[in-house]
Parts: C-alpha cells; structure tokens; sequence
C-alpha cells in the first residue's frame, strides 16, 4: 500500500470514527495551555501551576533603563523573542475567540484569558515609548553557549528595540496583531484594558506601515524569510476585525498583498488573514473575494484528497514541511482548517478543489486527524505532547525541565553545565507538561533524545495553535 492509499484509508477511518471521542481532549487543551505557563519569565504568580519554576529575568530591561519583566520564553532557552512571542499571543487569542464557549465547558477560559495577558502586559511594556518598541531581552550566542534555568541568570540582560533609525515591520505588525486580537477577548470583562491595547495596536501598525523594513535582528533563529507584507495585512485584518474601521478597510483592499500559499506558521501568516477575513465575505463584504479565493486555494493545497494537493503527507498522515519544530506546521493547519470548516458549516457553503467539492466534514476530519497524529495515533504509537497519552516523550530539550531542583543552585560553570545536564541520558527530572514537541520526521520517525532537537525541542507557538483545534474537538465533531 503506498503512502498516499494508506493515507485515504487513514482519513477515511477518521470520517467514520467522529461519533466519539478518540483521545480525553479536555486533558490535552488543559495540559497544553499548563506548558505555556511553564514558559513564563518574570516574577510569577502565586497560583502558579508549575511547581519546578520560579522568578526569572527580573532585571530585564535595566540595560535599556526600562522595565521589560515578563513575557515568554519561546522554546527551550532563556530568550525572549518578540515575533514569535507575538504570535504566540495573536493565534492563543484567535482560539479564545473562536472557541470560547468550548474553553468554557472545559473550564479552561480563565487560564486562557491569565495566558494571554501574560504576553499582552509585556507588550504594553515593550510598546510603552512612541515609534520605539523593544522587540528581544537575552542574548541568544551568550544564551546558547550555557545549559541553566532562568532562574539562575544574574544581572541586565542585552535588549534590542526597533525605532524609526532601525524598523522592524515584521515585529511590529505581529505585536500589533497581538494586542488588536487581545483586545476582542478582553472587550466585554475589562473594557479599559481592552482600549489600551487597541490604541498601541493602532499605534504600532502606523509605525510597521509608515517605515516598512524587515529587522533581522533575531536572525538567525527567527530571520523573517516571507518578508512583512503578510504582517502589515494581518495586523490590518485583526484591527478590522476589532474596529470596522474604514481605514483599515481601505488598507486591505487597496493596499494589501494576498497570496496563495500551503502553510501558515509564526513567519507566514497570509492564510490566517484569508481565513479571518472569508467570515467576513461570508457575511456579504464582496470587496474581500479575493482573499476568500486564496483561502481556499490554501485548503485545497493542503488537504491530501484535494486534486490540488501540494503539501508533504508522510506515511502515517502527517502534514510535514520542513525538520524543527514541524508539528507547528499540523497544530497551524488544524486551527486554520478548524475555524474555517465552522465558517462553512455556520454560512452553508462548500468549497472545490477543481471540480471536487469539499464540506465542513472534510476540513474538521483534516483537523482532527492531525491532532490524533500528534496525541498518539501514528505509526509510532506515542503521544508527541509530554505527560500526555501513551510512551510520551521524556527528554524534551528544554533547560529548565532537564535540571533537578536539587542541583539548581549548583555553581556549575558553562561548559560543565553540558555535561552535568545536556548530555546525561535520562528521563528530564522536571515534567514539561504539555509541551508538543518538534515531532517525527518525514518517514514518522522519532528520536527522544535531549541533543536531537529538531524531534525534541517545544515552542510556545506550536502550543499556542493547538488550543484552539483541542478546544474545537471537546464537543464531538457531529456536533459542530
């Protein structure tokens, strides 16, 4: 049986397989949104749910005289990125919007909303200056050549900005992204909260539109490599979302670029602003078609019955672009497909991939199939989320969660600080709780090694999108 038979035998299983739920999803989401506290910097709160972690980066921002505590470290090191920090919180914000009522039942909003605001209070910190925003606090050369905690770093830490000397509009227009997003979910329970963000949202998108120019400071971790206009319309798209202002109305019909792509990941975001806005074509707003067409043209890329199909399947199902934190390409696919298979349910449309029609049912089976992938149905047969399901993985590469408590005050200088925790073969002594890991590769192989980070290594975004495709599949699918 070749891969892609295998693969249709696959998905029809999983058509027929909705009348119930496969894996307990209400633990997954609950335990994904814990793996994003466990990512928090700054001095944390006193109902922390993680009990391996404690206060740190608490000078960061003394070396620019400014107050940059808090925030998330991004995967399993100490910096704080500001673009994919950004789109932690654009996209956490996104699933809080979508799937509200889902997040309630499962009684997870509150951590949701706390999860948010986490990022959403560092970045009213960072953006607190005018056409200046700090965009990074760590340096990740110093960082990388160390294996510790945060906890244990001493003293300032370098800070980077963006200004109007040196733009960023990559960082900004996701940062904006972020707090318009943000704003939406803190609307009806914290109004003046909610206006904040918009305001420096508003603030911030000017500044990415009025002083375009890619900032590749972050290179080479997170160098932006599709450049800022799918930035500059996704933050448009979520200002329009927050304000139906004609403004931004305007930018996007006028000024915006489209473009039909098969993926959506923390340095692409076209098909994300395709999907926000088809709601509001959908809705009787023709002037946004052509963002509706390439949104479609994304579903037909990707889904594997599609004649247009273009993306990587591997043997087992997965969707797989690229090796490093490739799960972040199936929790993203998930979501995407999840939102838009309720906007076709919910308006009573279909889509063709050619002359083959595709419904909700297909999209939300799409979605649901990736996420079992990573939960424990793959050839494998293990769970890619830590602490979750069967034979989850153990040594997630990540500093804190591989150093025990008994040893974290140890004076252990860098070079040791490899072979004392790096390298030593064995179970990680702190429980990453949650976290979805890099994943399998191409021929759904999988190596659970501290070293092996392109399989072992979480991201805070990988996470971020998957809450909202676990919180969709907490009701059963024909239900939607």
């Amino acid at each position: 049986m070749g891969p892609v038979v295998a693969w249709l035998a696959l998905f029809l299983g999983y058509i027929v397989s909705v009348k119930g739920l496969d894996f307990n999803y209400t633990e997954a989401l609950s335990k994904s949104i814990i793996f994003l506290e466990a990512q928090r910097s700054g001095k944390l709160p006193s109902n922390n749910r993680v009990p391996w972690r404690g206060d740190s980066g608490l000078d960061d921002g003394k070396e620019a005289n400014e107050d940059l505590v808090g925030g998330y470290y991004d995967a399993g090191d100490n910096v704080k990125y500001g673009l994919p920090m950004a789109f932690t919180i654009t996209t956490l914000a996104w699933s809080a919007i979508a799937y509200q009522s889902e997040l309630e039942s499962a009684c997870e909003w509150k951590n949701v909303k706390d999860a948010i605001r986490w990022g959403t209070d560092y970045f009213l910190k960072t953006a607190s200056r005018h056409r200046k925003l700090y965009v990074e606090v760590g340096d990740p050369v110093k960082d990388h050549k160390c294996w510790m905690r945060p906890e244990n770093l001493k003293g300032p830490r370098r800070v980077l900005q963006i200004d109007e000397k040196t733009p960023g509009s990559e960082i900004a227009g996701e940062t904006s992204a972020a707090m318009a997003a943000s704003s939406m979910v803190f609307r009806h329970t914290d109004a003046l909260y909610a206006r904040e963000l918009l305001k420096k949202a508003k603030r911030l998108f000017r500044f990415a539109k009025d002083h375009k120019k890619t900032f590749d400071g972050e290179c080479p971790f997170y160098c932006s490599f599709s450049g800022f206009n799918d930035e500059l319309s996704w933050a448009a798209a979520w200002l329009y979302s927050a304000t139906h202002r004609i403004k931004y109305f305007k930018y996007l019909t006028e000024e915006a670029v489209s473009a039909s792509v098969d993926e959506f990941n923390w340095d692409l975001k076209f098909a994300g602003t395709q999907i926000l806005l088809s709601k509001f074509f959908f809705e009787g707003t023709r002037e946004f078609r052509t963002f509706n067409e390439n949104a479609d043209s994304y579903i037909c890329s990707v889904l594997p019955q599609s004649p247009y199909h273009e993306t990587y399947m591997t043997p087992g199902g997965l969707l797989h672009l690229r090796d490093g934190a490739n799960l972040q390409y199936a929790t993203g696919a998930s979501l995407l497909f999840s939102v838009y298979g309720d906007l076709l349910k919910k308006f009573n449309r279909k889509i063709k991939c050619g002359n083959k029609p595709f419904e909700s049912k297909h999209l939300l089976a799409f979605a649901k199939q990736q996420m079992d992938y990573i939960l424990g149905r793959n050839p494998q047969q293990r769970s890619y989320m830590v602490g979750f399901g069967k034979n989850p993985p153990k040594q997630a590469h990540h500093r804190g969660a591989s150093i025990p408590l008994s040893e974290a005050k140890s004076n252990v200088d860098c070079g040791t600080s490899f072979t004392k925790w790096f390298n030593r073969n064995a179970p990680n002594p702190n429980e990453l709780t949650g976290a979805i890991l890099g994943g399998p590769d191409k021929k759904d192989k999988f190596s659970d090694l501290r070293w092996t980070s392109v399989y072992t290594e979480p991201c805070t975004y990988v996470n971020s999108l998957a809450v909202g495709a676990l919180a969709k599949l907490t009701r059963p699918l024909q239900k939607s």
